[in-house]
């Protein structure tokens, strides 16, 4: 019987349950649970439970860490550059307007959930809502950055390092950058690196899947 947490680098156009589905097959078991779910543009660590080990997801820490980039001089329905214009700007900060900007997001803040996350209102996901066209007002959540820092780099895009508890939104947190600077932002591509004591490091695709590659679950891990 398998036993263990298993480490998948996501790649992107997959969702969360693509790849539980897969590994299902693959390894032969259905109890397959993970530790967060990563959006279809998104790629990296995706932490995977299997067996008995699947107790112990509400366990993980919530604590990730993710490398996002994002360019401004627009807003999208869906904060990231896979959705529709909603506005454009004309004025387009500099790294250093960027820099500068981002202690003000940095600690404990209330964050808007997107219209495209999973977040329940009503019964209902986002969205579900959203892909009917359907936008609704959302109560602000509490989120904490742990750590938001500008990457070295050039040219349009700039790259945050994203430190953050469970819950966190990187294209909402990105989004309100943008309107911060009056220029708007979009999301144009996310990578998660860290999730709990896990790095993507250690990870490996979804066709380098075996049972050799489960973990055993270890004391310490969770605490």
């Amino acid at each position: 019987m398998l036993n263990g947490i298993l480490l998948v680098d996501k790649a992107p156009g997959w969702t969360s349950h693509d790849v539980v589905a897969k590994c299902r097959g693959i390894l032969r078991e259905k109890r397959i649970g993970h530790g967060g779910t990563l959006d279809p543009m998104a790629t990296g660590l995706l932490v995977l439970f299997v067996g008995p080990a699947t107790k112990l997801v509400s366990k993980l820490p919530g604590e990730k860490t993710y490398v996002a980039a994002l360019c401004f001089g627009e807003e999208t329905d869906t904060y990231d550059t896979e959705g529709t214009v909603v506005k454009t700007y004309g004025h387009i900060p500099t790294a250093a307007d960027l820099a500068a900007v981002l202690p003000h997001f940095t600690g404990d803040l209330m964050q808007v959930p997107p219209m495209v996350s999973a977040v329940k209102v009503g019964g209902k996901k986002l969205y579900e809502l959203a892909r009917k066209g359907i936008e609704i007002e959302r109560k602000p959540r509490p989120v904490t950055i742990h750590e938001l820092t500008l990457q070295p780099g050039g040219g349009d895009e700039h790259t945050l390092l994203v430190r953050c508890s469970a819950g966190t939104y990187v294209r909402a947190l990105i989004h309100d950058i943008g309107h911060a600077l009056g220029s708007g932002a979009v999301m144009t591509g996310i990578r998660r690196t860290a999730s709990g004591p896990f790095s993507v490091t250690d990870a490996v695709p979804v066709d380098g899947v075996s049972p050799e590659r489960l973990l055993a679950p270890q004391d310490g891990w969770f605490s």
